[in-house]
């Protein structure tokens, strides 16, 4: 048994907010900037206060962090399907220089650092307060009500009291904290996968240009001649478990975004997490160096960036008041409260092995507000990975464009909770897609 020390401190409360956020990611600095424009709107200009609590000194989560690219999917069957502040975010992001919207699907290839810098200027400009360099830490609730977030930085513990809280942090780690029950186990997790850049490939090459992650719809886009080769030499030259892979656009001459190491842990586990990023960053330069001892369009090529964290595909959601399934996703079921949408495949990576599941949907699919929250929270909602989902539709519903959606609706959701001083599970579901509409939502 190990030993255990019992430990007491003050904490200051730091700020006292309408909203607070915490995870800065594609759900995350989204739900920010919906909840202080609705706030404006609801309060005056300046009179709603928003806080972003982020683990990292930058936004962008799996985006940024992960060097996940592209985003997808914002378009589907010719028609936009996710809107509002992630297409704005988009637009400005492509007049930086740092996005590049690739047809048909409107997936978004972009410049991380572009990104982060437009995410920054955007909450920024929202009135958005900023905790970066923070790590969500716990919480303090009575019954079913939050009352702060504490985190830890260099200034020591911290607390921010809220009216209501999101949990954007893609593990799930304040509705844990607070005791929301999770979804149930049905399986092995999906594997993580450390995005790399190589620099230094023949781009032009037919096979590249082929095989590139575009956007065609109903086709996965991973690189059969790449990925042929490597099952055939995978025993006699020791490869370690892949996807793909995919090749993907970076916005650089010569360079493409590699996704294809994987390996099975548990990123809510510390131990494991260590582990498996550890394995991740050796197999990157493996993986590197089999490309350019086999391939002609690699064999210039180096590896120029690694992803600071291991890419994430699933960890825990929540149990909330309703849990979309996978025949509800497959079959495009509209509920009376639906706020947002998905449209990727149903994507199930196999932990172990190079295997993956993907099936495509016949039309884009609905999410309700009622996956948002717990029956029993009455201040908390969810946006992101977390939210409430079984694997089949999960696997569809955890890429970027699907968690902004639903970033933006438990944002504005925040906001009418926290300016009618109610309940999150009592918002007006009407009035709540109603301002999701004005934004610009296709719903």
């Amino acid at each position: 048994m190990n030993k255990t020390l019992h430990i007491e401190k003050e904490v200051p409360v730091v700020g006292n907010y309408d909203v607070v956020v915490c995870g800065g990611g594609p759900a995350g600095f989204i739900a920010a900037i919906a909840a202080a424009r609705e706030l404006a709107r609801e309060k005056g200009p300046g009179k709603g206060r928003v806080a972003l609590v982020e683990r990292y000194g930058y936004l962008g989560g799996m985006a940024t962090a992960g060097l996940v690219t592209p985003l997808s999917v914002f378009t589907y069957n010719g028609e936009q399907v996710i809107g509002g502040i992630p297409w704005e975010f988009v637009g400005r992001l492509v007049e930086m220089g740092g996005g590049l919207i690739e047809k048909p699907l409107g997936n978004v290839a972009f410049d991380p650092e572009l990104y982060k810098l437009c995410v920054q200027r955007m909450v920024l400009e929202a009135g958005v307060d900023l905790y970066m360099n923070s790590y969500l830490c716990g919480c303090r609730k009575e019954g079913g009500r939050l009352s702060h977030v504490l985190f830890e930085n260099k200034n020591g513990t911290e607390a921010l009291e809220a009216k209501v809280f999101i949990d954007a942090t893609g593990d799930a780690d304040l509705a844990y904290e607070a005791g929301v029950p999770m979804q149930p186990s049905e399986g092995p997790l999906q594997p993580l996968s450390t995005y790399f850049v190589l620099s230094g490939v023949d781009t032009d090459s037919p096979m590249i240009q082929k095989f590139m992650h575009h956007n065609r719809q109903g086709v996965n886009c991973h690189c059969l001649p790449v990925r042929e080769k490597l099952l055939e030499i995978a025993e006699e030259k020791g490869i370690p478990d892949f996807g793909g892979p995919w090749f993907c656009t970076v916005l650089h001459d010569g360079s493409v975004a590699v996704n294809m190491t994987r390996t099975a842990a548990d990123a809510c586990d510390n131990r494991d997490f260590t582990e498996a990023e550890c394995r991740l960053r050796e197999d990157v330069f493996k993986m590197a160096g089999i490309l350019r001892e086999n391939f002609p369009e690699f064999r210039s090529s180096y590896v120029s960036a690694v992803a600071p964290q291991a890419g994430v595909r699933e960890t825990r959601r929540i149990l909330g008041a309703h849990t979309i399934t996978g025949e509800e996703y497959l079959g495009a079921f509209r509920y009376d409260d639906s706020v947002s949408r998905g449209a990727h495949p149903i994507d199930i990576h196999a932990g172990k092995g190079a295997s993956q599941g993907c099936t495509f949907l016949k039309e884009p699919a609905y999410v309700p507000y009622r996956a948002l929250y717990s029956p029993d929270f009455e201040n908390l909602l969810a946006a992101g990975r977390c939210i409430s989902a079984d694997r089949t539709a999960f696997a569809s519903l955890r890429v970027q464009a699907s968690c902004m959606g639903t970033g933006q609706a438990a944002g504005v959701a925040a906001a009418l909770a926290a300016a009618a001083e109610d309940d999150v599970r009592a918002v007006d579901t009407g009035e709540l897609v109603s301002q999701l509409r004005a934004l610009g939502a296709v719903l």
